[in-house]
């Protein structure tokens, strides 16, 4: 087939159609017919060789515009396809489905680094039709510098799937996805450039086309899902919610995703409702990739009720006929929501869509948002700690700056992006570019993040059709004011909430099952010399594996431990105390404790001290008070592990240990990093302590 550069006339667009059409057939089914959109489209690319932008609701075919237009591309002669796709499922799906038209599809992931080489040998010789690459391949050394060039010259089309993530207003913004930008402005004349996405509203499609190119063409249809039955359950107690859904999983159709907000939380629910007889099993970021995909399977192949998961089972996973979408605990914006809800119902006529919000979400929305793009100062602690001549491993920077791994990682990627630094082999390089601190961008960010979480209380608790509520979060151009006619507020049916007291009361002691362990840390933060503290290497004399109450993130300790921590500093309530006293009895220690020592905690220091206490009584123990700080000690603020540990060395004066013959329980109201309790119980360690048992009310996750 032979496609020119230009205009078609008007016989040979319609052989080009009808290619099309057989492909489609290929593609989805004997009985499939190209949308007009959808030929709208692939004309553009094929034919005029343009820059586009879909917006289409999930399953209305976005995958099929690019997958017949490489394939016509490539019969014209022209080279491969890059698609930049952001998930492993998304990739998995998209290659099965290239494979059923005939497209040659390989994909270069984190999941498949020992064919690389073999990869980019196929792609060199055009044996490989399209090649899917995750967006944070664009800035490894080898590639960008080896492989990208080649593609970006000869390239027969490039396509950004999830488009939203490139703008900074979509609701899963990637700082790789920047990098696409460079890609798209070093591709060669004539390449057309696909972006596509189920969920953008105005500022995002305005954002993306602008990006793309000056003359992007942008193909926007109905956001509405005549297959979802959406509604809203209010409970209030998060125990009584995992009855509820416990006791309703059975009645809804098929099988489905149930989101929760945290990982805790999905292990949590997986473990009650597998207890109850439903066939479920968790997915989370922290999911074994093998796993993840088996998971996936027995979902696609309904041998699971639902798969129980945060936010890592989301764009790309494509089952048609998905029964239900469940959320325990509100996502923290209505597109996010949208986009999630979107997996079900694409093949089926009746969907079921539940919200069961919980007065815990705010504060799960609070932390995510306090892992935004740090302040002018931190980032400038990283330009300043970088080096033009000797690259340093993001391992090496980390002591020198005020900032974790992951959110280290992240400024380094938009530094990159915006040329002021450059990832080579071996790590980062500074390249002495001028860079610029966009404080405006940063506060129109803040407040869009606020806007949409109240947008998302708002859908809570209106009066109108929820589609219709959803479809103006995401400036539906086709909203008319008709409403849908299937959700609770439409047909005015309420789902009565009602749990049975026997349910309630074995799932609330199956969730009150109290104490988790906290594994101790093994090895010093590399680099701690350079900070002038003499740590390094194995931790040797620190902490046994301690035990935890409960997590804030519990389904059923979290709601009651957070009222404690978020009330005023007072004793213990003896509920809590109880269980911490259970926690202690089925504490499978090699020693028994013969002492025990609060920690002088800064924002509970009565309720520690007065639960150390309560516990040397009751157990016996010689009652060491409280590990008093030092009053010249440095302050701790630093989430970076090197300078944490480095503000708390030294930081408490020991007790008298004389006499102590057996292991201290070292008692805390919450620990996070765990580094508190490491150099505490370091500091015990040296002052004699033979051993030392951390224990603590909470930790956030």
């Amino acid at each position: 087939m032979s496609v020119p550069s230009g205009m078609m006339d008007p016989v040979t667009t319609i052989d080009l159609r009808e290619s099309a059409e057989s492909l489609l057939r290929e593609l989805a089914g004997p009985g499939a017919r190209l949308r007009e959109d959808q030929w709208t489209a692939i004309e553009a690319l094929v034919v005029q060789r343009r820059r586009a932008l879909v917006v289409q609701r999930t399953g209305w075919g976005k995958s099929a515009v690019y997958f017949i237009s490489a394939k016509l591309l490539r019969a014209a002669g022209r080279g491969p396809t890059v698609i930049v796709s952001p998930l492993l499922a998304l990739m998995r799906n998209q290659v099965a489905a290239a494979q059923r038209a005939g497209v040659v599809a390989a994909t270069i992931n984190s999941g498949n680094v020992t064919e690389w080489d073999e990869i980019h040998a196929q792609v060199a010789g055009g044996e490989v039709d399209v090649l899917l690459v995750s967006p944070e391949r664009l800035n490894n050394p080898d590639f960008r510098d080896s492989v990208l060039p080649k593609l970006a010259a000869d390239a027969g089309l490039v396509v950004i799937d999830e488009a939203h993530c490139v703008s900074d207003w979509g609701h899963d913004f990637r700082p790789d996805y920047r990098r696409i930008r460079t890609l798209i402005a070093d591709l060669g004349s004539g390449i057309p450039v696909l972006a596509t996405t189920a969920t953008a509203n105005d500022r995002v499609v305005t954002d993306v086309a602008g990006q793309i190119g000056t003359d992007t063409l942008v193909l926007r249809g109905s956001l509405d899902r005549e297959s979802l039955h959406m509604s809203v359950v209010r409970i209030e107690d998060a125990v009584t919610r995992t009855a509820w859904l416990s006791r309703r999983l059975h009645e809804l159709p098929g099988s489905g995703i149930i989101y929760a907000l945290t990982v805790a939380a999905a292990h949590d629910l997986a473990d009650v409702l597998s207890s109850h007889g439903h066939r479920v099993a968790a997915y989370t970021g922290q999911t074994d990739p093998a796993e993840r995909e088996m998971l996936e399977q027995a979902l696609l192949g309904n041998e699971v009720k639902a798969l129980v998961a945060t936010s890592a089972l989301g764009m790309g996973f494509d089952k048609p006929d998905l029964g239900f979408v469940v959320h325990l605990g509100a996502p923290s914006s209505p597109i996010a929501y949208y986009q999630q809800v979107g997996r079900a119902g694409r093949g089926t006529d009746n969907a079921q869509v539940v919200l069961l919000p919980g007065p815990e979400d705010r504060r799960i929305w609070s932390y995510f948002a306090s892992v935004a793009f740090p302040r002018e100062h931190v980032v400038r602690e990283v330009l300043t700690a970088l080096d033009r001549e000797r690259p340093l491993s993001t391992t090496a920077l980390e002591p020198l700056v005020e900032l974790n791994r992951s959110r280290l990682e992240m400024v380094l990627k938009v530094l990159d992006v915006d040329g002021a630094v450059r990832r080579v082999r071996g790590g980062w390089l500074a390249t002495g570019e001028p860079w610029v601190y966009d404080t405006e961008r940063y506060e129109r960010l803040s407040v869009a993040r606020e806007a949409e979480q109240q947008a998302m209380i708002d859908y809570q608790s209106t009066s109108e059709c929820r589609m219709t509520f959803l479809r103006r979060q995401l400036d539906d151009p086709s909203l008319d004011g008709r409403v849908c006619g299937r959700c609770d507020n439409c047909t005015g049916e309420r789902t009565d909430t009602t749990v049975d007291a026997t349910d309630l009361a074995a799932i609330r002691t199956r969730l009150d099952r109290p104490g988790i362990d906290l594994a101790p840390r093994k090895q010093w933060p590399t680099g701690m010399s350079k900070l002038g503290i003499p740590l390094s290497g194995k931790i040797s004399g620190g902490a046994e594996t301690g035990r935890v109450l409960g997590r804030l993130s519990d389904l059923g300790w979290g709601q009651r431990l957070r009222a404690v921590l978020d009330g005023p500093d007072a004793p213990v309530p003896d509920s809590v105390f109880d269980a911490c006293v259970a926690v202690l009895r089925d504490w499978n220690w090699t020693r028994r404790p013969t002492a025990v020592l609060a920690m002088d905690s800064p924002t509970h220091p009565r309720l520690a001290a007065d639960l150390a206490a309560r516990l040397a009584r009751v157990g016996r123990l010689r009652d060491l008070g409280v590990l008093p700080l030092r009053p010249d000690r440095r302050p701790v603020a630093a989430a970076n592990s090197a300078h944490r540990v480095a503000a708390l060395f030294d930081s408490w004066t020991p007790p008298d240990l004389t006499g102590l013959d057996g292991p201290v329980l070292l008692v805390d109201a919450l620990t996070d990093t765990g580094w508190t309790l490491t150099l505490a119980a370091h500091t015990l360690r040296l002052a004699g302590a033979p051993a030392v048992l951390p224990f603590a009310l909470a930790t956030p996750s």
